[in-house]
């Protein structure tokens, strides 16, 4: 199949533009609590856990770390904080997972397409195998 061509069939990638992948960035509003999952030097949304424990009394020390602007901190937190720090992260687990699955099945696609285009040009014989 020509590059640009399409087979007729809805490709997984469909839709999606790297607009989809980007860095969620919003502005603050005023008073707004930030969670444990957001900047507060960049408002990026992708703050992440490099180490926590527990610390007396019911609360964790957790150390954090934006991957957007290098931003270093952590502290001591409540536990109704870290778990929903916990839930955000687990959400974002399950959202690169889901994504993970469907660049895999895209290319997968690719392969087959390039596999089958490879047997109808009679460049794959059975002696390849």
């Amino acid at each position: 199949m020509a590059e640009g061509q399409t087979t007729g069939q809805d490709s997984p990638l469909d839709g999606l533009s790297p607009a989809g992948f980007e860095t969620s960035r919003r502005p603050l509003q005023a008073g707004e609590r930030l969670g444990l999952h957001v900047c507060p030097s960049c408002a990026s949304e992708l703050v992440y856990p490099t180490d926590w424990e527990p610390a007396p009394p019911k609360r964790w020390s957790v150390d954090l770390r934006c991957p957007d602007c290098e931003w270093l901190g952590g502290g001591l937190y409540a536990q109704e904080i870290v778990d929903r720090f916990d839930e955000v992260l687990d959400e974002g687990t399950e959202q690169l997972l889901g994504d993970l699955n469907l660049l895999a099945r895209a290319n997968m696609e690719e392969q087959v397409e390039r596999f089958i285009a490879a047997l109808r040009a009679g460049q794959i014989l059975p002696e390849d195998f």
